[in-house]
């Protein structure tokens, strides 16, 4: 079996199995060997590593994996793209299929089952539409991870990494931030998949914390307070906080919490650092 990482390897495949994309499963296929290779290197896989990948698509990059690790995990949602992937990976004998929904899938059980329980290392093209339910849910299960080394769209890798400040600092580049060390590896131009989407798109790679950077009373309660500092960016932090119904937190205990950090009763969410939230969120929750 040729590799599929190039244009005609792909089309060739899609022809004689006469594939037809689904938008609802936003489905773009990575035709670049350059970009391939480097999403692998960037992963670190290596022959002791069970790697999950999630949406193989027709195997492209399942092959690239299949070569370097140990075993690897193929979660894939369209039922149509089965028998292509049966062939496409015939012949290999460290990877299996399952077709499923990764958001039902119980990734723990695979660590156990086939990691021995160990942190697993988790590479994807991930469909731009899910993109952040995907790695919050890797997050916030607490299963086993290694790393996450995943292709985004361009905009979402930024506000990944981002820091306070920007416009594109938010929930999301604290989850992040709480979880892992992050990375963009590489700018994907349209042209490297088949079909062509309409934005740019970003490798990132997240190093996964053994112990998080900053220490909570309650991780659920600093997520709430986060999502609710966001959830209106124009807000102050005591009317955005105030507004959220959250049990036992009125704008007096805010400004109470504040006063004590040295915060004016003016600051917006999108001026605090994790270690900031953090503080926060402890002291709210006493």
């Amino acid at each position: 079996m040729a590799y599929l990482g190039n244009p005609a390897g792909t089309l060739r495949v899609l022809d004689k199995y006469k594939f037809n994309f689904r938008k609802n499963f936003g489905q773009n296929f990575l035709i670049d060997d350059h970009i391939l290779t480097k999403i692998v290197d960037a992963a670190e896989i290596t022959k002791d590593d069970l790697v999950l990948e999630i949406g193989p698509g027709i195997g492209t990059m399942t092959q690239y994996l299949c070569e370097r690790a140990r075993q690897v995990i193929a979660v894939e949602i369209d039922t149509s793209l089965i028998p292509i992937l049966e062939d496409t990976l015939s012949e290999y004998d460290n990877v299996s299929v399952i077709n499923k929904d990764i958001l039902k899938v119980d990734i723990r059980a695979l660590a156990d089952e086939y990691n021995e329980g160990r942190p697993i290392k988790v590479v994807a093209n991930l469909p731009y539409y899910i993109t952040t339910p995907i790695v919050m849910g890797l997050f916030e299960s607490h299963v086993p991870l290694k790393s996450i080394t995943v292709m985004v769209q361009k905009e979402v890798a930024e506000r990944m990494q981002t820091g306070p400040g920007s416009k594109d600092y938010g929930a999301l580049s604290l989850a992040v931030a709480y979880y892992s060390e992050a990375k963009v590896i590489a700018t994907v131009s349209p042209n490297c998949f088949i079909p062509k989407p309409n934005v740019e798109s970003s490798v990132i790679h997240m190093t996964v914390h053994e112990k998080s950077p900053v220490e909570v009373v309650d991780e659920a309660f600093l997520f709430q307070i986060i999502r609710a500092s966001f959830n209106q960016r124009r807000k102050t932090l005591v009317n955005g906080l105030s507004g959220a119904n959250l049990p036992g937190i009125d704008k007096d205990r805010i400004r109470e919490a504040l006063g004590k950090m040295g915060k004016s009763e003016t600051v917006r969410g999108e001026t605090f650092t994790l270690e900031e939230f953090a503080e926060l969120a402890n002291y709210l929750k006493k």
